[in-house]
């Protein structure tokens, strides 16, 4: 009988219930995984800015511990993979997508609802900026967490409202706390979100392969291709969504501004969404968004 998959995960509630999702997944292939728990920086960082933590604040530490050999599957929310796979490791499967958009956590059900000067909590630069687009007269408030931390803050802070993943949410039974959930062509979601990827060694993939949703990969693969092609994120915020339509998918970009002042969109269909990023990309820059990534200093 052959040893059971050690799945490295974060320890919030929100990445276990992920790695749980992993581990059902992988058991209704017939493989036998178990649970380790590994501390990453932004986890030993709490109040820490992301923007100061930097690229892979969530993921290096699983990957580090991938490439020594000491979990044999990464579980991560694909949304935290940012840049490059490091050398010797691959993206061997994802999970069925879940929702991928963000979720407005207060007493509003629409954001025409949302009262002038609200006050929202947000650690997201591409929720930031936005949600500035949007609603120029919010406040918003750099708040940091996991998911039960920054919707208590909603009290400790006297804020209106907290935005979130609405996956998230779902994934730690707190889907009643959301008022409303916004568009994806309103607020783009982040490559990724909404998809758990397992990561593996080079050469290993078929080791998380029985797990995989080919729809779910095709589609964040082509994301990341967006991004990854114009860099960005940690100090301009940079997204892609792909999406069915009409049998076919849509994948949508979205560069923008920090300050909310200004924003770069694109969108291309086909039946294949790897075989949109470069239409994507090149609509992108068409609409400044080589501009706005040289003046956010990317």
């Amino acid at each position: 009988m052959s040893a059971a998959l050690r799945l490295g995960t974060r320890g919030s509630p929100l990445a276990r219930a992920q790695a749980d999702l992993a581990a059902t997944a992988l058991r209704a292939s017939g493989v036998e995984s178990e649970i380790v728990v590994i501390s990453t920086r932004g986890d030993e960082a709490p109040a820490a800015p992301l923007a100061e933590l930097g690229p892979g604040a969530f993921a290096s530490a699983l990957e580090e511990a991938l490439l020594a050999g000491a979990v044999d599957v990464a579980v991560h929310s694909a949304k935290d993979l940012t840049g490059e796979q490091p050398a010797g490791l691959a993206l061997a499967a994802f999970l069925p997508r879940a929702d991928p958009r963000d979720a407005w956590c207060g007493a509003a059900a629409s954001l025409d609802e949302v009262p002038a000067g609200a006050r929202v909590g947000t650690s997201s630069l591409r929720r930031s900026a936005l949600l500035r687009r949007l609603r120029p007269d919010l406040e918003l408030l750099a708040i940091r967490g996991n998911v039960q931390t920054r919707l208590d803050r909603r009290a400790a802070d006297r804020l209106d409202a907290v935005v979130l993943a609405a996956c998230g949410l779902e994934r730690v039974g707190l889907a009643d706390e959301i008022g409303f959930r916004f568009a994806a062509e309103a607020l783009m979601p982040e490559a990724g979100q909404g998809a758990i990827a397992l990561q593996t060694r080079t050469g290993e993939e078929g080791l998380a392969a029985p797990a995989d949703d080919l729809a779910t990969h095709g589609a964040v693969l082509a994301e990341r291709g967006v991004t990854r092609r114009l860099g960005g994120g940690c100090r301009v915020p940079v997204a892609a969504h792909a999406h069915p339509v009409d049998g076919g998918w849509r994948l949508a970009g979205w560069v923008g501004d920090p300050t909310g002042a200004e924003e770069a969109r694109a969108e291309a269909t086909g039946p294949d969404p790897a075989l949109l990023v470069d239409d994507v990309v090149a609509g992108l820059r068409e609409a400044g968004a080589d501009r706005l990534l040289a003046e956010g200093g990317a």
